[in-house]
């Protein structure tokens, strides 16, 4: 048996049981490597690092946007609803139904809720709300497991995309001067 397998006895019978992690395909990894760069833009521009990138079912990428807050002094402006205003502005509409998000980070509260009422399909993303926490971000831990499973949420939620990288962003971030966190 290999990593992420066991075998259990069931009502007498022995049973091999196999633990399935998402498996990211090279799609997922060229769309959250936008949203990692959307996020280097971002700390570039004195934001923080947080990017995301919205892809529609058909492959067009609608929008990429990162964090605004210190630039438009709105709280709301995570890279997850910057990305999503980008995408219903583009596309003439408010449902993005059947769409991906690649998000750096797990979505906040605030994020995921958008997300939800945006119809968007999937939530990929790479570092977790710990991650962001851990790097001193004033984070509700909410997992978006838990809001799908508690708010009856669809949408389908795949952590750790990349996810090294994705928690370099931190280490970059404060590396260039800009760690000034809300």
């Amino acid at each position: 048996m290999g990593p992420g397998c066991f075998c259990q006895k069931l009502f007498g019978v022995r049973v091999f049981i196999v633990i399935i992690s998402p498996m990211f395909t090279g799609d997922d990894e060229r769309y959250m490597r936008m949203a990692i760069q959307k996020a280097r833009d971002g700390v570039a521009a004195g934001q923080t690092p947080f990017g995301a990138c919205i892809v529609m079912a058909d492959g067009r990428v609608a929008a990429c946007g990162h964090n605004v807050v210190w630039k438009t002094t709105d709280i709301t402006a995570h890279g997850e609803v910057t990305a999503i205003r980008e995408a219903c502005r583009a596309l003439g509409t408010i449902d993005l139904s059947g769409s991906t998000i690649y998000s750096t980070t797990e979505p906040c509260p605030m994020c995921f809720s958008a997300i939800h009422w945006a119809k968007i399909r999937r939530i990929v993303f790479g570092a977790s709300i710990s991650d962001a926490k851990a790097a001193g971000f004033n984070e509700l831990t909410l997992s978006n497991d838990l809001m799908k499973r508690e708010g009856g949420s669809p949408v389908v939620v795949e952590s750790g995309c990349l996810r090294a990288e994705c928690v370099g962003l931190f280490r970059e971030w404060k590396d260039a001067g800009w760690a000034k966190v809300y």
